[in-house]
């Protein structure tokens, strides 16, 4: 199995509340019923204050490098991608477990 983990920090002057927000978390709230690939599938908003924190995670699992692969080039993924593109950035971690 593989972890796929994403952390979002929002771009200066975004607030959760932005329409643009509130449509790319829908957006990727939607693929864990959507991409078969999925094993597992959870995101949620950050509750710390620590100035490290970043603002959105998404911690899913995939079976092989192959799926993997299938749901980063999945459509409805990528359309979550080109939301996201417009007010955040991201790290991601992709390992073996």
């Amino acid at each position: 199995m593989i972890r796929h983990l994403v952390l979002f920090k929002l771009n200066e002057g975004v607030e959760r509340d932005d329409p643009r927000v509130k449509e790319g978390e829908a957006a990727f709230r939607a693929l864990g019923g959507r991409i078969e690939e999925l094993a597992f599938w959870e995101l949620g908003w950050n509750i710390s204050e620590r100035p490290v924190a970043y603002d959105f995670a998404i911690n899913s699992a995939v079976e092989d490098a192959d799926a993997l692969k299938r749901y980063l080039e999945h459509p409805a993924h990528q359309a979550g991608v080109t939301l996201w593109r417009e007010f955040a950035t991201w790290v991601v971690a992709d390992y073996e477990f």
